[in-house]
């Protein structure tokens, strides 16, 4: 009986053994004598230290084009191949927070081993439309431009629009800081073509400032193969399911930057040698995209609020790529060069920035307030033709009027960060949502109109200006 199951056993591996027919540069072909591998099936090459390769393709003659998630450097024809059966499974858990790890879950932040007691899979299926349920609870974050202009949705979907440079980093620090500490929420952070810097001010970031015990941290590098970035998300998906589905609570998925999960899908296509769209991305953009954004949602269980940062290339919002995210979100924060050259932080357009929720969810003093202070800024951004030809001096004393509330509704949208302090000497502000909508509603009334609107710069509520105000006079 023992032989028998030795035999079985050994016939089994058999079966799943195949052997390395061709390599070019990130790309593997395999050949498999007897039973062909799954799509994404994660296989392992024997007499090589943990080199996964993922099967992305059937060929003829019984093959597998497979991509490789690590260096190829030492590969050679003839090496076997075995196939484990089932897509890449990563650790699951709370052993997780606090921790830094690769795409396959291992640690790289020389803190020891991590001992999850469950893996889960990185390729399942989203959930149906009947296990989706629609959320309009607000997720406050502190910050207030964007808890006026883009509230974000708990379960919804939010995105950092910006070139490179305009804060969108120092924006997703500040939101995982602010949430952590205010509501205590789980969070796990994707960094997908993180620079090795970034990765590490991120970590010294989240450390001093206490909140890093309460975030799991996923990193797919810019020197990395493309197949480990472009897995990513998936990986860091995963582990927010898991939270979700355990914890019941809402998670943050924080994902910067989903501009290069794009790009490093668009060098995958590439080495396999498909042939690319005319917009010059991969044709198979739209569906790679959807796959990670339609896992993203609220379930009976529990709910997963991402927040992604996308770079736009050049500044260029026609951008195919950023044109593709734009339709998976329900928030759009879009952050300005010329808004941050005033030293305005966050440098956020309210113009060019959008939501989706409407008065039900909103309320009506933020509904009417927001609504009113859109008019104003919108008049002023009219106006600032004639006033750089002509001058203030020209206007009417109405649109006088309109300036000044408008630049003083600029200056009171700029907000110190927790996560600044070390470059700013000046301390952060957490501001509550209802006390933003009733400082700029104080602004829009008239009631600061004889102020100098440099007494808004840089403060929390409405109050502080009050402050200012005494301490000057």
């Amino acid at each position: 009986m023992v032989e028998n199951n030795k035999t079985e056993t050994n016939h089994n591996k058999l079966r799943r053994t195949g052997r390395i027919v061709a390599i070019k540069g990130a790309v593997v072909d395999v050949h498999f004598p007897i039973d062909l591998p799954d799509i994404y099936n994660a296989l392992e090459v024997q007499n090589k230290e943990k080199l996964i390769l993922e099967v992305f393709e059937h060929l003829t003659n019984h093959q597998v084009r497979c991509l490789s998630m690590s260096p190829t450097a030492g590969l050679s024809l003839g090496i076997p191949v075995i196939d484990t059966e089932d897509v890449l499974k990563v650790p699951v858990g709370t052993e997780l927070l606090g921790r830094i790890v690769n795409v396959f879950g291992e640690p790289i932040d020389d803190n020891g081993p991590i001992n999850a007691s469950e893996r889960a899979p990185i390729h399942i299926k989203s959930p149906s439309f009947n296990q989706v349920e629609p959320a309009s609870d607000i997720i406050e974050t502190g910050i207030k431009a964007i808890d006026f202009f883009t509230p974000f949705l708990k379960g919804g979907k939010i995105g950092f629009f910006g070139g490179a440079g305009v804060g969108k980093t120092q924006l997703v620090t500040e939101i995982i800081h602010n949430t952590t500490i205010k509501h205590g929420t789980k969070s796990v952070f994707a960094g997908v073509g993180e620079r090795t810097r970034e990765g590490t001010d991120l970590y010294i970031t989240l450390d001093e400032t206490k909140v890093l015990e309460n975030v799991a941290i996923v990193l797919g590098q810019m020197n990395e193969y493309p197949a480990m970035r472009f897995r990513t998300p998936l990986t860091a998906i995963t582990i927010a399911e898991y939270f979700r589905n355990q914890t019941g609570k809402e998670i943050l998925l924080f994902i910067d930057n989903i501009f290069r999960f794009i790009q490093a899908g668009a060098e995958i296509s590439t080495v396999l040698g498909r042939i690319p769209s005319e917009t010059g991305y991969q044709s198979t953009m739209n569906s790679e995209l959807g796959e990670i954004q339609e896992r993203i949602v609220s379930t009976s269980n529990g709910s997963i609020t991402s927040v992604q940062a996308i770079y736009v290339p050049a500044d260029d919002f026609s951008d195919p790529a950023i044109q593709a995210i734009f339709s998976h979100l329900d928030s759009v924060v879009v952050l300005d060069r010329k808004i941050a050259q005033q030293k305005i932080y966050p440098a956020m357009d309210p113009l060019a920035s959008s939501s989706s929720l409407d008065r039900e969810v909103l309320g009506d003093a933020h509904y009417t307030t927001l609504k009113e202070a859109n008019k104003v800024l919108e008049r002023y951004r009219s106006l600032q033709n004639i006033i750089a030809i002509l001058g203030e001096g020209e206007l009417s004393e109405a649109e006088k009027v309109t300036v000044s509330r408008a630049k003083k509704l600029t200056k009171f949208f700029s907000q110190p960060f927790f996560t600044a302090e070390q470059f700013t000497n000046n301390p952060g502000k957490y501001v509550n949502r209802e006390d933003t909508v009733n400082g700029v509603s104080k602004i829009l009334s008239g009631e600061y109109d004889d102020v100098n609107d440099e007494t808004f710069y840089m403060i929390g509520p409405i109050e502080e200006a009050e402050q200012k105000m005494k301490m000057m006079s």
